[in-house]
């Protein structure tokens, strides 16, 4: 399934349907972050997913950085709750999800990077290096708050 993705766009279709989803910023000892190159827009983003029935939200994100990357994390601390009604995700079956995400901070403790049906590239990226990467600004701005080690709050917004 494709997707268009719809940041402030006033054309932009109206959202008849929310989600709740996570996303994870993952980074290993030496400072890395674990991104994925997405099959369904082909962006670069944190892994992550939505949040399936009988599951506790931490288990959504160990879950989805698993089935995506290949890594098992444990989960940190919230990072932010990404809500804003002006991005939303048109997706090819007529879906128009209005954003509704938890950002996470997580660690690795095992796995090996592996691509899945929804990530066509999987790496670990120098954060000095995001610049060069075609990411959505919603994601980036999850990034940023989440390699900012120093934000005391987390992001509501």
């Amino acid at each position: 399934m494709s997707r268009i993705d719809y940041f402030r766009d006033p054309n932009a279709p109206q959202a008849n349907s929310v989600v709740p989803s996570v996303t994870a910023v993952v980074q290993d000892d030496s400072g890395q972050l674990l991104l994925i190159h997405k099959t369904d827009n082909g962006l670069w983003a944190l892994p992550g997913g939505g949040h399936d029935i009988g599951e506790r939200i931490g288990e959504t994100v160990v879950r989805e950085v698993l089935e995506e990357t290949g890594i098992q994390v444990e989960v940190d601390n919230i990072i932010g709750l990404y809500t804003d009604p002006a991005h939303v995700l048109a997706y090819d079956d007529g879906e128009v999800r209005q954003q509704f995400s938890i950002c996470f901070r997580a660690h690795p403790t095992g796995g090996s990077l592996r691509t899945s049906s929804e990530s066509k590239e999987v790496r670990w990226v120098n954060p000095a290096d995001l610049d060069g990467l075609d990411i959505h600004p919603s994601m980036m701005l999850r990034i940023r708050h989440g390699l900012d080690e120093s934000r005391g709050e987390p992001y509501i917004g």
